[in-house]
């Protein structure tokens, strides 16, 4: 661990940092397959989804961001190379001949909810800790992500 103005042990820190790098991955992951449905969407609802998912995409970028800057802050170190995420993503790979519109709906629900559950355990993680400010960071996300699984979940109808 690299020092850090956060008051936290060091030990308490290193923990966070490798849930965070969970997110991050998960989250760097999440990014590419959005992008991907946002390229390769068709159907009647393209008009609608095409810039939804971008919105979503930037959004994530913007969180992956903060995440990596959280760890940092901590004392850590921020991964995110393509090999990296291959290789320790908790997500579902995303199939690379989808372009129905409903058909990316339905992963990139399916994906959000995935990367979730991941960023909900961290901050589990850190309420263990008293670590208000990342639980604040892990708060910001859930709120967000959950509004877009939900815009996706209407659009399933349900």
């Amino acid at each position: 661990m690299k020092n850090s103005p956060s008051q936290l042990p060091a030990a308490v820190r290193g923990t966070l940092c490798d849930a965070l790098r969970g997110v991050l991955t998960d989250g760097l992951d999440l990014h590419s397959q959005i992008k991907v449905a946002h390229w390769n969407i068709k159907g009647p609802q393209f008009a609608a989804l095409h810039p939804l998912f971008d919105q979503f995409a930037t959004d994530l970028a913007t969180q992956n961001d903060t995440v990596a800057e959280r760890i940092l802050t901590l004392g850590g170190m921020a991964v995110g190379t393509a090999r990296h995420i291959a290789k320790n993503s908790r997500l579902s790979d995303y199939p690379q001949d989808v372009t129905r519109d409903l058909e990316h709906v339905k992963l990139l629900a399916d994906r959000i909810g995935g990367y979730l559950v991941g960023v909900r355990s961290t901050r589990d993680l850190a309420i263990e800790h008293k670590d208000d400010d990342t639980n604040s960071v892990l708060t910001d996300i859930v709120t967000m992500f959950e509004k877009h699984a939900w815009f996706l979940h209407a659009t399933l109808g349900g």
